[in-house]
């Protein structure tokens, strides 16, 4: 069992699929498949069911999944070692955020990190929080900001607040006319467009929706706040959407107003508590320390 196979497999369970496997290692699909094939014989089963349209983990390729990244992910973190050693850091970096990020400090401190270590190879990845999380504790990201989910973080993961905000009703005012504050009861009735399931943004307007007993109906979901904007626009319902997201910063033609009971959220930065970062991480947080703290000297 060498390191490429595993690299290999890992890429097929990412993917689920050997055409995109192979297009992610720079290799022809038959190169990928005799490889996982020569590892099935080894280990004396199938690690996938396939058919002619779909790929699916068997119960021996979860077994090897966590432990083929833990191999790939050693490998690494010795390489970057020995390159911190010779004097230029090395490595992956890899991680993930949603969207309405653009005016925080995440793209400052992701060049500053740049231009401390141009050897590291940093990997972005945007998605909603459920999915994020997901892959922090899979160990497919290094960290990730994510809005605060409604109940506990696995015992795994470790966390630290980046920045709060709160939710708001962005609409057309010829369309619809609401008084200042947004109540969520006012909105019962009326279209509403947000965020999807995986967010955990609409989990907390989800639970403030059922604490507040109105009867509110998602029609149109979206992450992206600026498509949201764009239904809003055309009158097809209320958006709610995140405060901090800078394309709220562009629509003067629409009303912007807060809700009652507020819906606040907070975004945090989670990685995994339970294996040592490597030196690609560290990095980072390192990075991520001296903006803090020049944050709060500026306060």
């Amino acid at each position: 069992m060498d390191l490429r196979s595993l690299e290999y497999f890992v890429a097929v369970a990412d993917e689920l699929s050997f055409t995109r496997a192979a297009q992610r290692c720079h290799v022809t699909q038959p190169t990928i498949s005799g490889q996982i094939n020569a590892l099935e014989r080894e280990l004396g089963e199938a690690l996938f069911d396939r058919d002619a349209r779909t790929v699916a983990l068997t119960d021996g390729g979860e077994i090897l999944l966590p432990y083929a990244r833990q191999c790939l992910a050693a490998a690494e973190n010795a390489k970057a070692e020995f390159s911190a050693r010779a004097g230029l850091l090395r490595g992956e970096f890899r991680i993930g955020t949603g969207g309405g990020v653009e005016n925080t400090s995440i793209p400052m401190l992701l060049g500053a990190l740049r231009k401390a270590h141009p050897g590291i190879d940093i990997h972005l990845t945007e998605a909603t929080s459920t999915p994020l999380l997901d892959m922090v504790v899979q160990g497919r990201l290094h960290v990730a900001v994510i809005a605060r989910p409604h109940g506990t973080l696995p015992a795994t993961i470790a966390s630290a607040p980046m920045f709060s905000g709160h939710l708001v009703a962005v609409f057309d005012p010829v369309v619809f006319a609401f008084a200042e504050p947004v109540t969520l009861a006012a909105l019962s009735g009326h279209p509403v467009i947000t965020y999807p399931a995986s967010s955990a943004l609409r989990s907390r307007l989800d639970t403030a929706i059922a604490e507040s007993g109105a009867d509110i109906a998602v029609n149109y979901v979206a992450n992206d706040v600026r498509l949201q904007i764009a239904f809003a626009r055309q009158g097809v319902g209320v958006a709610i959407s995140a405060d901090s997201d800078p394309a709220l910063q562009d629509c003067p033609d629409l009303a912007i107003r807060t809700l009652t009971p507020s819906v606040g959220f907070d975004k945090i930065l989670v990685w995994r508590n339970d294996i040592e970062p490597a030196a690609a991480t560290q990095a980072f947080f390192g990075v991520w320390k001296e903006f803090s703290t020049a944050a709060r000297e500026s306060a």
